[in-house]
């Protein structure tokens, strides 16, 4: 590992003043993805700041009844609060799949929103990687690709991204606020993650040297039948194969409201807006959530050896707007 310098920030401001103008500076909380990638040197930052010890952490209802999460709070704290598994139970069912119990108390929120892909390639220095060397190429396109992207990617790059907190986060209609030495700033979680293109480096919003320290769930989007369920290769501790997190409100037979959001099939968690509005105003059936599922999968382009995620995915957003249609 390369050597590097360490300082422990003592207030937002403190910590922001520390990265600012260095690009090869890093914020460190729970550091279960980026100690992993300086291990491997993936990731080979100058300095890191550790903001672990900042105010950030938490679980609050603001003014308006929204739930704010601090930066720091940790996944265990989150998947465990009472609020999160009363209003959104997608959100605490999402984080409990997501790792080990250790893990868990390590890892932070807005660690995980920001976690890199795990994609075999971008790890492995040798190999071609335009996430990790713009430029140099995609070894995935033409290699083991099993488990990438179906929907939103590019020939630039063909990766997923790995979390499973960032995909009920999208279906809550998350906003996600940061700090910049200008000042405080917010951005929906439907703009936070870059589309691929050809700069898949480029992976957030995120202004530079900015640090994000808290994410609010709007309490208009809170859904108390949603639903997380994911496609694992084993049933332990392992990445998204597909995942869907769905809220369905049904009155009468009709599909009143829904929300769906898939993970491990694209570069960022994925809003299904065209099977949502497939079946808004009608009627709530195991047929009508197949459709609306074949509908939103008509824009996949899967690789040689990935098809089967869009069956899949079909048959996982059937299956779980069936439960809760129930």
């Amino acid at each position: 590992m390369k050597e590097f310098a360490y300082r422990r920030a003592t207030a937002v401001r403190d910590a922001l003043v520390s990265v600012a103008g260095q690009d090869d500076a890093r914020f460190l909380a729970g550091g279960t993805n980026l100690v992993d990638l300086m291990k491997r040197g993936v990731e080979a930052p100058a300095r890191l700041v550790d903001v672990r010890a900042l105010p950030l952490a938490g679980v609050d209802e603001d003014h308006n009844g929204d739930l704010v999460i601090g930066a720091t709070t940790t996944n265990s704290d989150v998947a465990a609060h009472p609020e999160v598994r009363r209003r959104y139970p997608a959100l605490s069912q999402a984080v409990l799949a997501g790792a080990s119990g250790q893990l868990r108390n390590m890892a932070t929120v807005a660690g995980n929103l920001l976690q890199r892909t795990r994609c075999p390639y971008f790890a492995d220095l040798p190999s071609a990687c335009n996430k990790r060397v713009p430029g140099s190429g995609c070894a995935a396109l033409e290699g083991v690709h099993h488990n990438h992207a179906i929907l939103g990617a590019s020939r630039a790059c063909v990766a997923t991204n790995p979390s499973d907190m960032a995909v009920p986060m999208m279906l809550f209609d998350a906003v996600v606020r940061y700090e910049t030495l200008d000042g405080e700033g917010e951005i929906p979680i439907s703009r936070f993650y870059r589309p691929v293109s050809d700069t898949p480096h480029l992976e957030t919003a995120l202004p530079d040297g900015a640090l994000i320290t808290s994410v609010r769930l709007p309490g208009a989007a809170a859904g108390r039948q949603s639903r997380y369920r994911k496609v694992r290769e084993r049933s332990s501790y392992a990445f998204a194969t597909v995942s869907v997190a769905a809220d369905l409100v049904v009155r009468s037979g009709q599909v009143s409201e829904v929300r769906i959001a898939l993970g491990g099939v694209a570069s960022h968690p994925w809003r299904a807006r065209v099977a949502e509005a497939e079946l808004r105003g009608g009627p709530a059936t195991p047929e009508r959530f197949r459709a609306a599922a074949e509908a939103e999968l008509d824009a996949a382009v899967p690789l040689p050896h990935n098809g089967y995620k869009v069956r899949l995915a079909r048959n996982l957003i059937q299956s779980v707007l069936t439960e809760i249609a129930r």
